[in-house]
């Protein structure tokens, strides 16, 4: 059995776990509602405040989705409980990012200011003009949305300039060395 797709899944308090009979998980709590259609292979067990996650057989297709499917229930139950954040710096002389509306407008070198819409279910903080938080119940969608505005200006590795996660590390490299000597003869 895989270690993750057995380990039971404690729901946290007001947060109600239906599955219907398409497979089809519908996870309510106090921030919000998710739903997502999982294999048909894959069961589920309410047992009180507990889920469990079954498989039929141990074939490689069913061994792959146990874990994830477990992964992702979990993740559900935990966003509409207490959702999730990614933290985003922007470095650089003059980079800074500021919030009009719901909106975030980025001036980051480029000769236009660059806008980006929240989608559904994403809100944007901006604590700092260089630091800016990404929120949202679905941790697939916080993800997502985190990476493609760290993809508007990605750190480049020789001054550390651009978008990255707060807790990243650039690796830098040395510049040019220069001439060493004196002219050539």
């Amino acid at each position: 059995m895989s270690r993750i797709g057995r380990a039971p899944i404690a729901t946290p308090a007001g947060v109600k776990v239906e599955v219907a009979t398409d497979n089809t998980v519908t996870v309510t709590g106090p921030k919000g509602t998710l739903t997502r259609a999982f294999p048909p292979i894959i069961t589920f067990s309410q047992e009180g405040g507990t889920i469990t996650v079954l498989r039929p057989d141990d074939t490689k297709t069913s061994r792959s989705l146990h874990g994830l499917s477990r992964t992702l229930l979990y993740n559900m139950t935990q966003g509409v409980s207490s959702g999730f954040t990614k933290t985003l710096e922007i470095n650089g002389v003059g980079y800074r990012v500021a919030k009009v509306g719901d909106h975030l407008v980025f001036s980051i070198g480029y000769s236009h200011p660059v806008m980006v819409v929240p989608p559904a279910g994403i809100t944007f903080n901006v604590e700092t003009p260089t630091r800016l938080t990404v929120s949202g119940i679905d941790k697939q969608l916080v993800g997502q949305v985190a990476a493609n505005i760290r993809a508007i200006r990605k750190p480049e590795p020789y001054k550390g300039k651009g978008i990255k996660y707060a807790d990243e590390i650039i690796r830098r490299k040395a510049g040019k060395a220069g001439k060493v000597g004196g002219k050539k003869k």
